[in-house]
């Protein structure tokens, strides 16, 4: 009589599951690695060719010995690359913190009422080409001093963005909801807390996002011209003293704050989203 035979037990699929994992893994990996090996060799090729420009490995080893004590303290002109990295985020977070005050509210009421939009319409069409670094010399006019006068730069070239997303936000609004609220008799507040927040927060943090990256771009440019402690100037102050290789890594610095703050605004955004 015949004996049924019996499945042979599968020992391929665990070995087929680790093998798609490690696939996956590797087409995420592969191209960025690809990329950043293709810079640093043109890199390296242009550094053989120019005298005084580091490659790689010398940029490396002067980035080690500079981030071994970034916050030394040998006076207003002899400071780590950590502090000036610390003061260059607060004049951002001081001058960014005043456009959102001013610039998001600024943004609701134009989006909401006609009249105000059209009012200031040519003003911002206006001033919002303008560089950042033409508002610094009347900075340094009205406040005497570089500190308010980087503060200001900042202020007036990070506004725009949070004004104009909003206030599209808040026109994208279906207007059977503010035809509802107005048959409810809605108090202003309450429209704006129950119907235009919710709508709107998407497009707010949109103009978030774009104004850190222009308040952190406008920052090194304006500390350049006005001195003290900040990246901008330790950029400067390299250059003066032809230590090209920290100029480098300072760009590289900039690059990586500017992208850091430009992702946590982005997981702020994923958490608040009303949709």
């Amino acid at each position: 009589m015949l004996q049924p035979t019996q499945p042979e037990p599968s020992v391929t699929k665990p070995a087929f599951n680790a093998r798609e994992k490690l696939g996956a893994v590797l087409r995420v990996l592969i191209p960025p690695l690809l990329g950043i090996a293709a810079f640093l060799g043109i890199w390296a090729l242009i550094a053989q060719e120019t005298s005084n420009l580091p490659g790689p490995y010398k940029t490396w080893i002067s980035a080690q010995a500079l981030f071994a004590h970034p916050f030394y303290n040998n006076g207003p002109n002899d400071q780590g690359i950590g502090w000036n990295i610390l003061y260059s985020l607060y004049r951002v977070g001081l001058g960014f913190g005043i456009a959102a005050l001013v610039g998001i509210p600024l943004g609701f009421m134009i989006g909401r009422f006609k009249f105000l939009a059209a009012m200031t319409a040519p003003i911002i069409s206006l001033l919002r080409p303008v560089s950042p670094l033409a508002w610094l010399p009347i900075g340094l006019l009205v406040f005497h001093r570089a500190e308010p006068a980087s503060i200001w730069v900042i202020f007036i070239s990070s506004i725009w963005p949070m004004v104009l997303n909003t206030a599209v936000g808040v026109r994208q609004i279906p207007q059977d909801y503010l035809n509802v609220a107005r048959v409810l008799n809605l108090s202003e507040w309450k429209i704006f807390s129950r119907i235009l927040f919710p709508a709107v927060v998407p497009h707010v943090l949109t103009g978030v996002r774009l104004s850190i990256g222009i308040a952190w771009l406008v920052i090194v440019a304006a500390e350049m011209l006005t001195g003290g402690v900040g990246i901008g100037f330790w950029v400067w102050d390299e250059w003066n003293n032809l230590n090209v290789a920290h100029i480098i890594i300072a760009i590289f610095v900039v690059g990586i704050v500017g992208l850091l703050l430009e992702q946590i605004l982005v997981l702020i955004a994923k958490r608040f989203s009303y949709e």
